[in-house]
């Protein structure tokens, strides 16, 4: 399950964000610190796919994948040394994999910004300073008992040394680990500490109904360019949060049509998945049976029997095969049966690598 972490100064459309695409109606109030606990919401991943694969195998229930929306305080300067509310949050966003910074990019004198003048530049630099310093809180206690360590000789501590180092000197200036250009060993070492500054961005830019469906303005062209100077893992995804509201309270048929009346192709929640799914690597596969169909998150590049492991460890450790079939060749000959005539079903062993849209059938042995 992805889980991606909501951050941002207050008043940008963090927690309005986060009822629209949860329904969880979290307070959202045109001042400081309305959020005041941890909201955590659970929002189904949109896919045509599932609907196609219910009409074929009508299965007794239908089970999309899901993501995970952690919406926390908005954090203020001084976060990370208390100011605010934020700093008490930080620590529900640490297990996330990714993070979602809601920018403000849309210019309303009604809607006050807590640093004055809509600036998302600044506003992104302000949130990696706060947490930069979080995370050199979190590195600093164990960089000083790795030091300890590594002077009596100890093997693993100072194979671990290195990349400790190296993160203390970035974080110590304020900057994320985004700058660091760390290697793969170096993201390994650290990864136990799970820290905030290495887990890639997604940058949600408020903007005006207008711009969304017209050409960008300056706000997300100066945050762009921005991010293209920096070594940041990171994607921009333009939303109105107004519209994302609205959206909530329409009927699930009459979406398509508002959007289309306003000239969008699709709804943020959409395009912020479909972000966080291209951001981390992720894809999808089918199981597809009487008792359900079912999606399932897995990593680009994951072997069969990885892929089994989402469903249970046992399904990794017995795997023998795995029944395989591509999405569009099992809708075409109209579910398993049809697809085995027409020999499209493949026995794939534990070096396949599994494709996004396949739908699959485990044999194990515990």
């Amino acid at each position: 399950m992805l889980k991606l972490g909501i951050v941002g100064l207050p008043n940008v459309g963090k927690s309005t964000l986060f009822n629209a695409l949860t329904a969880a109606k979290a307070e959202a109030a045109n001042y400081p610190f309305c959020t005041v606990e941890p909201n955590v919401g659970m929002v189904e991943v949109p896919d045509s796919r599932l609907g196609a694969l219910e009409k074929i195998v009508q299965p007794k229930k239908v089970v999309p994948a899901v993501v995970q929306f952690v919406d926390i305080a908005g954090l203020v300067k001084g976060a990370a040394e208390g100011e605010g509310l934020g700093n008490k949050f930080l620590s529900n966003i640490r297990e996330t994999d990714a993070i979602v910074h809601v920018v403000r990019c849309f210019e309303d004198p009604d809607v006050t910004h807590v640093m004055g003048a809509v600036d998302p530049v600044r506003d992104r630099e302000v949130i990696e300073f706060e947490l930069a310093l979080a995370d050199l809180g979190t590195l600093e206690k164990r960089l000083d008992k790795t030091r300890r360590s590594a002077r009596t000789g100890d093997k693993e501590a100072l194979a671990e040394l290195p990349a400790l180092e190296k993160a203390n000197e970035f974080l110590k200036d304020g900057k994320g680990l985004w700058e660091a250009k760390l290697t793969d060993d170096e993201k390994t070492a650290l990864a136990p500490l799970s820290l905030m500054t290495v887990k890639p961005v997604l940058y949600a830019a408020n903007v005006s109904d207008a711009e969304l469906s017209g050409e960008e303005g300056p706000h997300v062209k100066a945050l762009r360019a921005a991010i293209s100077k920096s070594s940041e893992q990171a994607e921009v995804v333009p939303f109105s949060a107004k519209i994302e509201a609205e959206l909530a309270e329409l009927p699930a048929e009459d979406r398509a049509d508002f959007l289309s009346s306003l000239g969008i192709d699709s709804a943020g929640l959409d395009r912020l998945i479909r972000a966080g799914y291209h951001l981390l690597g992720l894809q999808t596969y089918f199981t597809a049976g009487e008792q359900e169909v079912r999606a399932w998150t897995i990593h680009r590049g994951d072997p069969a029997p990885k892929a089994a492991a989402v469903i249970h460890t046992d399904f990794e450790k017995g795997f023998i095969r795995a029944e395989t079939v591509a999405f569009d060749d099992f809708v075409a000959n109209d579910g398993w049966k049809g697809a085995k005539e027409k020999g499209v079903v493949r026995s794939e062993g534990k070096e396949y690598i599994v494709k996004d849209g396949d739908v699959l059938l485990f044999r194990f042995n515990v």
